[in-house]
């Protein structure tokens, strides 16, 4: 009897199942042309005038996040980033979005925490891999890519790939 009951369950696994190897395989698909390893190199003067890179990061994880102001879930996802900003170094590149001075306007008008590097013709986001917006990489203190995401990411998913980093 008991054994009669656990087949009831059996579709609805069998369908979770599916959905869990959809949702992954579509995760390695986006995620399949971006860097790993050590990371590009990537320096370039933010909306301000500026000279940033990110040999400047040595020593501690930085937050490397690629988006574009046209993107709507990289405007969900920016009070994620805000915060994260708050403590730690978070260094973002605004790709295929216009001049810097398109960008600083747009920065100005959101309250955009995070140093803003404008990649108007998409440059710096080809250097990385980057096909898709939002992606993310969180960089350890030794210049490696610990980890990479394409998508919406929560402020908590953010904090806990920083704190890996430091590992």
């Amino acid at each position: 009897m008991q054994a009669l009951r656990a087949w009831k369950y059996w579709p609805w696994l069998r369908d979770l199942g599916i959905a869990l190897l959809l949702v992954a395989a579509v995760r390695v698909y986006q995620q399949r042309n971006l860097a790993s390893g050590p990371a590009p190199a990537l320096a370039a003067a933010d909306i301000t005038g500026i000279d940033r890179s990110l040999a400047a990061y040595r020593g501690a994880p930085v937050l490397l996040h690629f988006w574009a102001t046209w993107c709507g879930a990289c405007k969900a996802e920016q009070h994620n980033l805000d915060a994260v900003a708050g403590d730690s170094p978070v260094l973002s590149v605004a790709s295929r979005s216009g001049t810097a001075q398109q960008v600083a306007a747009y920065v100005n008008e959101h309250a955009i925490a995070p140093l803003v590097i404008a990649d108007p013709d998409g440059t710096l986001a080809r250097r990385f891999g980057v096909g898709a917006f939002p992606t993310t990489f969180v960089i350890d203190g030794a210049g490696r890519i610990r980890h990479s995401e394409v998508g919406y990411s929560t402020e908590l998913g953010l904090r806990a790939r920083m704190w890996l980093a430091r590992w």
